[in-house]
């Protein structure tokens, strides 16, 4: 178990964003990156996407679809990762996980195997790992850009996006940062996780 509690997260010292808005400020400073890293923890286990074929896919129980999608997507995603490497500019996406997988874990984890085999570093983490962080509450879900930007990203609870929260301050960043780090330092590479726990499941039911 990573012995290690969340760092604080002052939520009145955050600023809202909505929808729109967390767009534009995401995309603005992401691409503006140039050598430096960048950091996704996703621990919810059920999202609801929007403008998703492949998710719409899931949602009608068309599993091969939602399959030939994520290989549709393959070169584009390799493009990206190429991008990032001129840019100096990883992008890691760190996976919490509960088994038995969920119907949109199942999913998401295909997802995300695609774009590590493309070039994205991704990871996979048992929600064992985090116990001791949460104690009180679960992981935020977050995005922090080149180690400055420090996003919390709300959802309802059916897991649809309801809207952000962007801290900038390094007291509060920082801390993140360093928890991130130590998280992904002992996490799985997912093509290996995926290999082990995903790939012999069946087609998972509509969700």
């Amino acid at each position: 178990m990573l012995d290690l509690r969340a760092p604080a997260l002052p939520v009145d010292r955050g600023e809202p964003l909505d929808d729109d808005a967390y767009v534009s400020d995401f995309r603005t400073r992401r691409r503006a990156i140039r050598h430096g890293e960048s950091w996704k923890l996703e621990r919810l286990q059920h999202f609801e996407e929007k403008d998703s074929p492949t998710r719409d896919a899931l949602r009608r129980g068309d599993w091969d679809e939602a399959l030939r999608l994520f290989e549709a997507r393959r070169e584009a995603t390799q493009k990206a990762a190429e991008e990032d490497r001129r840019n100096g500019s990883p992008f890691h996406r760190l996976r919490v996980v509960e088994e038995p997988l969920t119907p949109y874990m199942q999913w998401e984890l295909h997802s995300l195997h695609v774009r590590a085999e493309a070039g994205h570093p991704t990871r996979v983490l048992p929600a064992k790992e985090v116990a001791a962080a949460e104690t009180d509450r679960l992981l935020p879900e977050f995005v922090i850009l080149d180690n400055l930007t420090f996003y919390e990203i709300l959802y309802t609870e059916t897991g649809a996006f309801e809207s952000a929260r962007r801290f900038t301050d390094p007291e509060i960043v920082k801390p993140w940062v360093t928890y991130v780090k130590q998280a992904w330092a002992v996490a799985e590479d997912i093509r290996s996780y995926f290999e082990r726990a995903v790939v012999h499941l069946p087609p998972p039911p509509a969700a």
